[in-house]
């Protein structure tokens, strides 16, 4: 029996990561919005690890902060320890990640849905989508009440027919000992969604009463921290250290001598689990030459017992994880919690959707976070705002929001999995950024902020601070270049001391500070006119001087890129037709339809000669429709 249950412009469908920047996203923009969960207790839940950010990771955070998200400003508030990760290395690779109060990131993320304006959050479980002529019209829930809508947005995590794995005790269960989405899956395959299984996992939780820390490694939070919204200004906490450990040979003969019994070794595991977080057997068979696996100790909160035992996830039978866990220096006594598990879930074949994340089956119908076959709080986050955006835009007549790979690691997300697909949770890492000295989490305002005020995100008085700190970098790095150092002894004494060269003639601080061992702040001596700056712009001012020929030349290689992202390709063009295209390049072509040569030579399958004849066939039809007059662009 089903009954309305009120109309709204948007419904989301889960209130995770994605979940819930999504419902924030179109209500701030003025969607009256509808946020269904499983769940109430698991709005924002963290039931993997308990932390933001990381490498790759933190630049998401940054960016979705940047363009008016919530995720940074949350866990600012809530953290408990903050590190910069990679400083060794230059600026493009340094990444922010911070260990979170798990119940406190939930709680405040919750307090902020349930207080934001045209947003309701409801706990149901959505059961179907409904569909007519090709457009979502509403969501029934289990319940049935029939919601009805306009736009929909899809955030499901991993609860879509969720089936848990320890050992041989395996049964039907969402993360954290919630309950799965059963029913959602048949009513998406039946409007021709077509879903693949993927698997992730995740490590016990110990006792912290029962381990012995003066066995590990303390491993400390940074002295100044540096906080992840663009909007707070400093973070002034007493930090909770961590702990590092390593397995040891003992820990890896339990694991050979009972691999038959993990069930990712016995075929009873169908689902496809992430290459770059395996499992601590996963780790133990295919790196057969380490006798050592790092293993860390991660606080959940500051008012629980709860530890994380970062690096030993596992779907081994209890028994056997327990064993194993005790041969580990420190932990020779302790007690679980919380046992490991794999969790099997239904996710979509994100190929099937455009670049605004919406479905190429289903007008309307828009998909973020692990249903994409993503892993990760920060990918689930940065999707789901991105998909929040675009529904509104959607529902308004307006072009989509589409960041592109130069202009975003979001962007990157999202082209990847769209246009790649992919054979594995997706993990975003560095290394996946052809552009990231361009796309350095220091500097996602600059790139991002305009766009995030564009669409109702950013408030006036943010932007307004935000254009005061671009005018200040600019004027100051315009200053440097002109107050001229001369080559006297003082100076050169001040230089010998810094491990830099004399000077033999004058020059600017600008061209000092281009030196690698100069750092901004050094120069001050010769300087002493200085005006007074907030660390932000002194952070950019320097980064922007000392990598200036670096940024150029990849500044130079983005506008090759965009050359062939602005050549567009006609949706209607039938790549069947094309002679010389090869037959896997054509179906590959027709199946994801790209919206640009850019966007078809990142496609798997599609060769460097399929991209020739492809432009060849593009000029042939640009040229015959100038000959007749008609207009296929």
């Amino acid at each position: 029996m089903t009954y309305p249950g009120g109309d709204y412009d948007i419904i989301v469908i889960g209130a995770g990561h994605a979940g819930s920047e999504a419902a924030l996203a179109s209500a701030r923009i003025g969607l009256k919005t509808l946020l269904l969960t499983i769940n109430l207790d698991s709005v924002a839940m963290m039931p993997c690890n308990p932390s933001i950010g990381g490498t790759g990771k933190g630049h998401l955070v940054r960016e979705i902060d940047a363009l008016g998200g919530e995720m940074g400003k949350n866990i600012d508030a809530t953290m408990i320890q903050c590190k910069m990760l990679n400083t060794a290395k230059g600026p493009a690779v340094h990444s922010l990640r911070a260990q979170a109060d798990k119940k406190a990131y939930q709680f405040r993320m919750k307090e902020v849905i349930e207080n934001q304006v045209n947003l309701l959050l409801k706990q149901q479980e959505a059961t179907e989508i409904i569909v007519e002529d090709g457009k979502i019209t509403g969501v029934m829930v289990n319940t049935g009440a029939v919601y009805n809508c306009q736009a929909a947005i899809i955030c499901s995590g991993t609860y879509l027919k969720g089936r848990i794995i320890i050992g041989d005790v395996q049964y039907d269960g969402g993360p954290n000992g919630l309950f799965p989405a059963m029913y959602l899956s048949d009513s998406l395959e039946k409007n021709g969604i077509a879903l693949q299984r993927f698997k992730t996992g995740t490590p016990a939780r110990v006792d912290a009463k029962t381990l012995d820390y003066s066995k590990m490694i303390i491993q400390e939070g940074d002295e100044h921290i540096v906080p992840f919204s663009f909007e707070t200004d400093q973070i002034d906490i007493d930090q909770v250290p961590c702990y590092l450990t390593y397995t040891n040979p003992e820990t890896h003969d339990i694991i050979n001598a009972n691999i038959e019994r993990s069930p990712l070794y016995t075929g009873e595991v169908v689902g496809i689990g992430p290459r770059y977080c395996p499992s601590i057997e996963t780790k133990v068979m295919r790196f057969h030459d380490k006798d050592r696996h790092q293993i860390f100790m991660e606080p959940e909160g500051l008012n629980t017992n709860e530890i994380y035992v970062q690096g030993m996830s596992s779907c081994l039978p209890e028994d056997v994880q327990i064993a194993l866990y005790r041969t580990v220096p420190g932990m020779e006594k302790v007690e679980f919690m919380r046992s490991a598990y794999a969790i099997e879930y239904d996710c979509i074949h994100p190929t099937r959707l455009k670049a605004s994340l919406e479905s190429k089956e289903v007008a309307g119908l828009f998909f973020a976070g692990q249903i994409n076959g993503t892993s990760g709080y920060e990918e689930a986050g940065a999707q789901g705002l991105i998909a929040g955006i675009n529904a509104s835009l959607y529902l308004r007549g307006e072009q989509p929001v589409v960041i592109d790979r130069s202009e975003g690691y979001i962007g990157v997300l999202i082209d990847d999995i769209i246009t790649k697909g992919i054979d594995e949770p997706y993990r975003m890492m560095t290394s996946r950024a052809e552009y990231r000295l361009l796309l350095r989490q220091d500097n996602a305002d600059l790139r991002l902020t305009e766009i995030g005020y564009r669409v109702g995100l950013i408030s006036e008085n943010r932007y307004q601070k935000f254009m005061a700190k671009k005018e200040q970098i600019k004027q100051e790095i315009t200053r440097l270049n002109q107050v001229i150092v001369k080559p006297n002894p003082e100076n050169n004494e001040v230089l010998k001391s810094l491990g830099s060269s004399e000077i033999q003639h004058g020059l600017s601080i600008g061209e000092l500070i281009r030196r690698p061992e100069v750092k901004y702040q050094q120069t001050e001596v010769f300087d002493p006119e200085r005006p007074l700056l907030h660390w932000s712009v002194v952070e950019q001012v320097e980064v922007q001087i000392k990598y200036e020929g670096y940024i150029k030349k990849q500044l130079q290689q983005v506008e090759q890129f965009k050359k062939l992202e602005h050549k567009l390709i006609p949706p209607e063009l039938d790549y069947a037709k094309i002679g010389g295209l090869r037959i896997e390049a054509a179906e590959k072509l027709q199946e994801i339809k790209p919206l640009s040569m850019g966007q078809a030579s990142r496609i798997s399958g599609v060769s460097p000669a399929d991209i020739s004849v492809l432009l060849i066939a593009l000029e042939q039809r640009r040229r015959s429709s100038d000959k007749d007059g008609s207009n296929h662009e």
